[in-house]
């Protein structure tokens, strides 16, 4: 049987979404958790769109959105997808989105996000 290799810093991390101070996004305000050092993989954002949400996109980032509360529709590269509760769609780079309603969905972007990543376009 192996040993696990110790480690001085903990191999996880806990964040209480609902606590996180929130940031100004295209779509709205975001709390976003996992901006750990050693984390290259994916970030989680719980985000409230407004229905006001700018066009945007991003280079580098894959996003999945997973709709909690609300009902509305996300515009993909023109076309209009409808949302409601447990609706989830991944967005890949380069496809120009926003979100239109008033929305509470949970934000997985891979790589972590990363705000020089993001691109508004007039619309």
């Amino acid at each position: 049987m192996s040993q696990v290799e110790s480690t001085s810093e903990p191999r996880y991390a806990v964040a209480q979404l609902d606590e996180i101070t929130p940031t100004p996004c295209p779509c709205g305000q975001a709390r976003r958790a996992f901006k750990e050092p050693w984390n290259n993989l994916a970030t989680v954002h719980l985000t409230d769109i407004h229905a006001d949400a700018k066009l945007h996109y991003h280079k580098n980032m894959t996003e999945i959105y997973i709709v909690l509360e609300g009902e509305g529709y996300l515009e993909l590269d023109g076309e209009k997808i409808p949302l409601k509760p447990m609706t989830s769609v991944m967005i890949r780079p380069g496809c120009v989105h926003r979100a239109v309603g008033n929305l509470r969905i949970i934000n997985v972007p891979m790589p972590p996000f990363d705000p020089a990543d993001e691109f508004e376009v007039e619309g």
